[in-house]
């Protein structure tokens, strides 16, 4: 609900509300008992700022502003719990603590070196004022690039457990903002995005053949949500360390232009979240920019996390891989023996592991390798089918692993799951314990289809407890994951870096078959600006053969060469497939640049770009003075200007240029490619010609 006129002109008075603010009212450290509200706390620059406060129905409430505009207006926090009255009315404060933390802390692997984990925070402790007087907290923690905040439910005599049927945490919007999201959809991230106003959102009439109407409503998006006011301030609103709790969606109130958390259900068990007292619930987040830029750079969804639990994790590897993958999508060769047409045979292992070994490729994956293939997707009684220690009859497990050692290659392990966890969980422990005996340190997780029990959701609280258990038994093992179907990413690579990498968006395989014609050409020029901001994507990049030749005549990758080069550098990921044929990459001169472009990095620079239209980033090798630049764009031609002043000062630099030819079109000619080499220095100034769907890939290293 929105506060009274009477009450809105009081804030207005005091300086906390409207379309600006005034002096700061930061609280004093330490902390202070009684009702203190309402009060602000700010930043550490002062730009941005929280306000909190209890309404006149006495329900907690809180702003935030940015460069001194009020970016949400007021919102309500409170529950809906079964069996209890809801919580969030009739409330005080007990008391109020503020903190504050600035500090670094080093990445294992990451788009950067290290980072700082600079904020200011206050902890306001809640409770109702009549019985049952249950108490909660919330605390906030406001950075420079934006604010955090979670609930705290501790011990307390009236409540031992709580079952949560919806979570009212509201987000109230200032104007009706340009926004960019994908349904609310409880088991899939794998849709296009869509730009509108937020006032148009409705995801049901999108005619999304892959959306599941039945697990969504009508409005809801899922998260990163970002958005862009008139006055170009950037925002995208998420969540961070998603433990033990149903993923957030939100639902969107287009005429009032507010959004609320809509919490994944279970209609097995009826409700959303059930927890034991005491627990937090995953932070909120609210990331904030005066350029686009700003989002993709900020690590506030990391510092959220909770540090490394697993200790030395030197045994998690980031590297590019190929595999025996593409060619199934692509209909060569089928993951099942039945057909006649088996890719992950022994031989065909061998000869990816051959070209990965001459390519500066560390590790092949085998999809396919295990029994169980023949009933799979479609199928309603998938439980009990897939073994996960077993190989097919033509496949030699411990030939192919011992070859690769040789090879100086890693092998990679598949585990599809078919979306029927309890099946996987009673041979998890089995399956990695061969992977240890094989010395495999890594595998892809995949979980495609309907949960298996009927009821539940990939972004359910059952589903996120199944996840976590996943990455932990795999972890005790020293094996890193890179998920599939996943639930989306929370920043939770801090605390267990073994969680290397996931799918959770519209990927590359869907230009190998959709039909709806793959993703358009703008897809790249968005993802960065939004499920990006979750954390890395396997989105297997690098497709030569664009037009799919012989293999799918009705589908075709919707972008030029040049721009599956530069996906290496704008889509983040610590393992990055070279996700074609080897056949369309030998003799290929555009490969060299996936033998040189490199995974892991020191420094992370995006150098300019807009939502949906293009976007270039800059990264610097980890231990080199190597650097790397991607440049997309998307269906429009467009001239860009790459400004190498992030180069040291006095130094030169040989660059080598893959970009899009003088005809390149994504589509009437998407393979045309120059490669042109060149000098440059910090004072270098490149204009390059990107074509319709098309891009720019450079290596630069000292000379």
């Amino acid at each position: 609900m929105r506060l009274n006129y009477l009450w809105k002109a009081l804030l207005l008075l005091m300086g906390f509300g409207g379309l600006s603010a005034c002096g700061d009212k930061s609280l004093p450290s330490g902390s202070m008992d009684g009702a203190v509200s309402p009060f602000r706390l700010s930043s550490p620059s002062g730009d941005v700022a929280v306000n909190f406060f209890l309404t006149p129905e006495e329900e907690a409430a809180y702003q935030v502003l940015f460069e001194d505009k009020v970016v949400i207006d007021t919102s309500l926090l409170g529950f809906e719990f079964k069996d209890q009255p809801d919580f969030g009315k009739n409330l005080q404060i007990n008391s109020v603590s503020v903190d504050s933390v600035n500090e670094s802390w080093k990445m294992p692997w990451g788009e950067q070196d290290s980072v700082i984990n600079h904020f200011k925070g206050f902890t306001v402790s809640l409770q109702e004022q009549e019985e049952p007087a249950r108490k909660a907290d919330v605390t906030f923690r406001i950075y420079d690039d934006g604010v955090g905040f979670r609930y705290f439910f501790p011990e307390q005599e009236n409540m031992e457990e709580v079952v949560i049927l919806e979570e009212n945490t509201q987000f109230n919007l200032t104007a009706d903002h340009q926004s960019w999201w994908i349904p609310g959809d409880w088991d899939s991230y794998e849709h296009l995005y869509n730009q509108t106003p937020v006032s148009k959102i409705n995801a049901l009439a999108l005619g999304d053949p892959g959306l599941n109407e039945s697990n969504i409503m009508e409005n809801a998006v899922h998260t990163p949500f970002t958005m862009k006011s008139e006055d170009g301030v950037y925002l995208s609103i998420h969540e961070a360390d998603l433990t033990d709790y149903a993923s957030m969606t939100l639902l969107a109130d287009t005429s009032n232009l507010s959004l609320q958390s809509a919490l994944v259900n279970s209609e097995r068990l009826g409700y959303a979240v059930k927890r034991e007292l005491p627990f937090y619930t995953p932070w909120r987040t609210i990331q904030l920019a005066d350029n686009p830029g700003g989002l993709v750079e900020s690590k506030l969804i990391l510092n959220l996390n909770e540090p490394n639990k697993l200790g030395d994790v030197s045994w998690v590897e980031p590297m590019k891989y190929n595999g025996i993958w593409w060619e199934m999508h692509l209909d060569k060769s089928t993951w099942d023996m039945k057909s006649g047409r088996h890719g992950a045979t022994t031989e065909n292992a061998k000869r990816y592991i051959d070209f990965a070994a001459e390519n500066n490729l560390g590790g092949v994956l085998v999809e396919g390798w295990n029994t169980g293939w023949e009933r799979w997707i479609g199928f309603p009684d998938r439980e009990g089918v897939f073994d996960f220690v077993t190989p097919y009859p033509d496949y030699d497990l411990e030939e192919v692993a011992d070859y690769a050692k040789e090879k100086g290659v890693e092998l990679i392990m598949h585990h599809e799951t078919s979306a029927a966890p309890r099946t996987y969980e009673q041979q998890m422990e089995a399956a990695y314990q061969l992977m240890q005996k094989h010395d495999i340190n890594a595998a892809k997780l995949g979980y495609v289809g309907k949960i298996i029990p009927d009821g539940e959701h990939h972004h359910g609280q059952w589903m996120v407890n199944h996840y976590r258990k996943a990455l932990e038994t795999a972890a005790k093992y020293n094996v890193a994951i890179n998920i599939h179907e996943p639930i989306k990413p929370t920043g939770l690579r801090r605390t267990y870096p073994n969680l290397l990498t996931g799918e959770g968006v519209r990927g590359q395989e869907f230009n190998a078959w959709a039909a709806d014609g793959g993703n358009p050409p703008e897809h790249l020029t968005i993802l960065p600006f939004t499920r990006m901001l979750a954390g890395p994507i396997d989105y297997t990049p690098g497709i030569f053969n664009i037009k799919l030749d012989p293999y799918r005549p009705n589908n075709q990758v919707n972008t030029t060469l040049a721009q599956q080069l530069a996906a290496y550098v704008v889509i983040y990921s610590p393992v990055q497939m070279a996700a074609d044929l080897p056949e369309h990459y030998e003799g290929h001169p555009a490969f060299q640049f996936i033998r040189d472009v490199a995974v892991d990095w020191d420094e992370s620079k995006v150098l300019e770009g807009e939502i949906g239209d293009f976007v270039t980033i800059a990264r610097r090798e980890k231990g080199t003075e190597n650097w790397f630049v991607g440049s997309v764009t998307d269906e429009n031609p467009r001239e860009i200007t790459i400004d190498f002043s992030f180069l040291d000062e006095g130094k030169a630099y040989k660059a080598i240029v893959y970009k899009d030819g003088k005809d390149a079109h994504w589509d009437k000619n998407p393979t045309a490619y120059e490669i042109e080499a060149l000098e440059v220095t910090n004072d270098t100034r490149l204009d390059l010609q990107l074509a319709p769907g098309g891009g720019a890939a450079i290596s630069v290293e000292p000379k």
